[in-house]
């Protein structure tokens, strides 16, 4: 295990820089998952035909921005919101920058994944709900988040595992991040070793990911 102290010895602070700053990019675009992904999921869901908002223009354009972002290939549209990235956050370097369009994808898994889970709702709840004479929120707040809460936090589980994997190729714009040390200073300087251990880390946090969600998930689901 000497081989193993020694690459802890030499890279130990820059694997932990790595790790907090695929940690910030995870946070955020996980809170743009909860805070707008899931309104967008659930708008989705209550303006198809049929839902308990039903509104036809407003279900077509969400599903185009979920549709149109989740279809474009990551590395490109991390390239094409280049000009966006840099009005918005003042450059188009660094972490804060890489973070935005993890962010937008973050948005759309999330919302596909909502509606989804929701559309896996019995659909004799909300015509109980519309029955009642319940508001659209009542049937939200009351009904169908309480219904659905084991299955969102197992999607947001999976929308996280995904986006793990989609900070990894954030190095061409110098968003940093355990992925890109691997390919910095493994794969390209041929440091084998280096990448086998970055490799069981990130495996080690997919694994600790998906275990905390299966069980706030199993903790949720009363049926």
């Amino acid at each position: 295990m000497n081989w193993l102290t020694e690459l802890l010895a030499e890279y130990g602070e820059d694997i932990a820089r790595s790790m907090a700053e695929t940690g910030y990019m995870m946070l955020v675009s996980l809170l743009a998952a909860v805070l707008i992904g899931l309104p967008l999921g659930m708008t989705v869901y209550l303006t198809e035909r049929g839902g308990l908002a039903e509104n036809r223009a407003l279900a077509t354009a969400a599903n185009l921005y979920i549709n149109i972002v989740r279809s474009f290939p990551f590395l490109l549209l991390v390239v094409f919101l280049i000009p966006f990235t840099r009005t918005v956050v003042g450059t188009s370097f660094g972490t804060q920058a890489a973070t935005l369009p993890l962010c937008f994808v973050a948005v759309a898994i999330y919302a596909r994944l909502t509606e989804q889970i929701l559309r896996e709702i019995p659909p004799g709840i909300p015509k109980v709900a519309r029955a009642m004479g319940a508001t659209v929120p009542q049937s939200v707040f009351r009904m169908l988040l309480p219904e659905a809460r084991s299955g969102l936090v197992y999607a947001l589980t999976s929308a996280a595992i995904s986006l793990l994997s989609y900070s990894t190729v954030l190095g061409v714009v110098g968003g940093g991040g355990i992925g890109d040390f691997a390919m910095r200073y493994g794969y390209q300087v041929y440091n084998d070793s280096l990448m086998y251990l970055v490799i069981v880390i990130i495996i080690v946090c997919v694994l600790a990911i998906q275990a905390i969600g299966h069980r706030t998930s199993v903790r949720l689901d009363h049926r």
